[in-house]
Formats: structure tokens, C-alpha cells, sequence
């Protein structure tokens, strides 16, 4: 087995950097095998069917033309979870995950999150994460997109989380007359048109530009349009939690604190980049 993945690590080498490419050909054979890689290095002999062969064959040649695995595969591991993912839905990202990681620590420790809304769910895996994780949480979420929602709901589901989804379009949305949330949190759109140069083929083949890209002359645009909402749908006290594009740190901090938000902070990632911001309605 070990022949295997070596043998279609070197087949994805001119796509991936070396070790990328090791870590995509393991989770291929783990996938068609249905055995962990722990499984898979236990084992003396693991023979493939013929049909798995096929699979892994028909997995490797579409991995080939650039498409992402987790559409290959059908599915993405967010938080310790799996989630259903399919073209037309971001691929959940690790700095989401640190995101989400920070909500539910600082806002378990403040115990006062009751209400949360998460804008532009996508695959549902922050609204999903945080109703698994945050004791007596109601969560709501939305997105313009019929077709995440649909995977959204299916996730949801499947996890058995208790999430509520809307279809709603931020840039064009009014504050409803309904109860307000104690936290809002989002990972809008938030890359740079000018930033698609330095981009990977998977990325831009084949995710949603309508999930990634701003206009170069206006990037903070969906911070501004949450923001305008969250203070009208935001509690007092209330939290405001974006994930945000590194380049732009200050210029989103600045902006939320223009917008009448106090406390702004801006965190770092794993890799050193301001990458996450939290915010207290006054």
C-alpha cells in the first residue's frame, strides 16, 4: 500500500509541493479503502479490488486537473468534524477553524451568547461547530446562495445540530424586527481581485468566486454592510467576530471602530497573520 501512495504522491508532484502531495495521496487510498492511515501502516497486506482501483484511478485523474480533493471526496474535515462539500460551497479553510475556536472559548467563558447568526454560512460549518459546541445556544444562519444552503441544511443534519437557515443577501438587507443576537459572527468574501495572481489553479478553477472575491477599489465592503446590520442586530454588549483578510488588518479595525463598535481586536493565526477580529457592540 505504502507502493500506492507513493506511486500517486508522484503522480500529483508537478500539482502539489512534496509533502502536500503525500498527505492528498494517503487521504485518496484511506477514502477508496475505508481504513485510516494508522489502519493502513498496521496492516502486513492490503490488497484493493479491482473496483477500488478503478475509484482511486478515476480520484487520481481528476485530482490531476487541478480539482480540489474535498470535491473529489465529497466531503471536508472542519473541527473534528466531517463535512458534505461540493462545487458551488467554499472549502472550509484551518483559519476558520481558529475562528471558531476563539468563539467558543471567549463567549463559553462570558456565558452570555444565547442568539448567534453566522452570515454567509457556506457549508454551515461555523453555524454547525458552534451550536455542537456552545451550551443552550439557539444559531441561526444565512446565505445568498440556495445551493450552500441546501449542503448547509444536509450538514446540519447529519452532525445533528439544531440550526435554523435563511437565504439572505447582506449587501441589500435591512435590520428585521425580530429578537437581537448576542453574537454575529462571519467569514465574508474578503479576497482581493488583484490577489488572483498569486493563486492556486484549485482554487480558482473550481471554488465559487462569489465566496472569495471583492473588488479591488472597494475590499471592505461586506465588513461595512455586516457591521451597518450588526448594529441593529446586535444586543448591547453584544459580540462581533470576523474572519479577515491579512493584507487589511487595520483598515477592517479601523472600520468596525468607525462604525461605533469598542473593544476591537485584531488576532494573529498560526502562521503570524492578523487574521480574525472580535468586536463589542456599545
Amino acid at each position: 500500500m505504502r507502493r500506492v501512495i507513493c506511486r500517486i504522491s508522484g503522480e500529483l508532484s508537478a500539482i502539489y509541493p512534496e509533502n502536500e502531495a503525500k498527505a492528498v495521496a494517503r487521504e485518496a487510498v484511506c477514502s477508496v479503502s475505508g481504513m485510516s492511515y494508522t489502519s493502513l501502516l498496521a496492516s502486513d497486506v492490503v490488497e484493493l479490488t479491482d473496483r477500488q482501483l478503478e475509484e482511486l484511478s478515476s480520484i487520481v485523474g481528476r485530482l490531476k486537473k487541478y480539482e480540489p480533493l474535498q470535491y473529489v471526496l465529497g466531503c471536508a474535515w472542519f473541527c473534528g468534524r466531517r463535512f458534505s462539500v461540493a462545487p458551488g460551497v467554499l472549502i472550509p479553510r484551518p483559519e476558520t477553524e481558529e475562528l471558531v475556536s476563539w468563539v467558543i472559548r471567549a463567549e463559553s467563558e462570558r456565558g452570555m451568547a444565547r442568539r448567534i447568526l453566522d452570515i454567509g454560512t457556506g457549508s454551515g460549518c461555523i453555524a454547525v461547530t458552534l451550536a455542537l459546541s456552545i451550551v443552550g445556544v439557539n444559531v441561526d444562519a444565512v446565505d445568498i446562495s440556495p445551493e450552500a444552503l441546501r449542503v448547509a441544511e444536509s450538514n446540519a443534519a447529519s452532525l445533528g445540530a439544531t440550526v435554523k437557515f435563511r437565504r439572505m443577501d447582506i449587501l441589500s438587507t435591512v435590520v428585521p424586527d425580530m429578537p437581537l443576537y448576542d453574537v454575529i459572527v462571519s467569514n465574508p468574501p474578503y479576497v482581493m481581485e488583484r490577489e488572483r495572481a498569486g493563486m492556486e489553479r484549485n482554487v480558482l478553477d473550481y471554488e465559487p468566486s462569489a465566496a472569495l472575491f471583492v473588488p479591488d477599489d472597494d475590499p471592505l465592503l461586506f465588513y461595512r454592510a455586516i457591521a451597518a446590520y450588526a448594529r441593529g442586530a446586535l444586543s448591547a454588549g453584544g459580540t462581533l467576530y470576523f474572519e479577515i483578510n491579512g493584507l487589511l488588518g487595520e483598515e477592517t479595525a479601523q472600520l468596525v471602530s468607525s462604525m461605533g463598535f469598542a473593544d476591537v481586536e485584531l488576532r494573529r493565526d498560526l502562521d503570524g497573520r492578523p487574521r480574525m477580529l472580535r468586536a463589542i457592540k456599545l
